[in-house]
This record gives C-alpha cells, sequence and structure tokens, in this order.
C-alpha cells in the first residue's frame, strides 16, 4: 500500500523542512518514514472552513430548484408539452440569478 502521508501533503515533511527542522527529528521518529499528521487541519489558514454568506447559498439553491423543475419538465411529458412548467423553471432561475446580483454574491470568494 503506498503511503498516505508522503512530504507534499499538508503537514507532512514539506511543513517541518520549510520550518527549518528535520521531519524525523520534529516529531521524534525513529527512521521509520512515519510522518504524525497535525492535530487540526482545518485552522491552517486564515479563512474559515467553509466559503460564502447563508443568503449566497440561498440564491444557489433558488436557482438550482429552477433548473431541477426545468430539466423535470423537458424529461416528462405525460400526454401533451407542458412548456408552462419549462418557463416557471427558467422564472425560478432569473429569480435566484437577481438575488445573487443583488446581495453581491460574486464577491464571497476568499
Amino acid at each position: 500500500m503506498a503511503n498516505q502521508v508522503d512530504p507534499a501533503t499538508i503537514g507532512g515533511a514539506s511543513a517541518t523542512v520549510a520550518a527549518g527542522q528535520d521531519a524525523s527529528v520534529a516529531h521524534g521518529d525513529t527512521g521509520t518514514g512515519a510522518v504524525a499528521s497535525p492535530a487540526n487541519v482545518a485552522h491552517l489558514g486564515p479563512h474559515a472552513s467553509f466559503h460564502g454568506r447563508t443568503i449566497s447559498w440561498v440564491a444557489i439553491s433558488i436557482i438550482v430548484v429552477g433548473f431541477i423543475v426545468g430539466g423535470l419538465a423537458l424529461i416528462v411529458r405525460s400526454g401533451g408539452s407542458i412548456w408552462w412548467l419549462f418557463w416557471t423553471g427558467v422564472g425560478i432561475s432569473v429569480l435566484g440569478l437577481l438575488v445573487m446580483m443583488a446581495t453581491n454574491t460574486f464577491e464571497d470568494w476568499y
């Protein structure tokens, strides 16, 4: 089985070498090649573990629901065409896009 913690992973040897330490000495290894994983990986960066505000996720959810409604209208044709349901899905998606633009969702990325 391959070594799951190699020098290129977070908390591997590259983190200790960058700090100016030897990886085997920093973790008290006896030369077996094992590198201890960090205690809490979620707090390594300056950002939270999730991205975006709640209103941004709500806007995206509205758009996804619109796509699902429109897609189901194209797939499910029980007898006649149900274009009204397709256009309802388009309207829901446009509503979600307007919510995204009004709440400045595009500035949520870090």
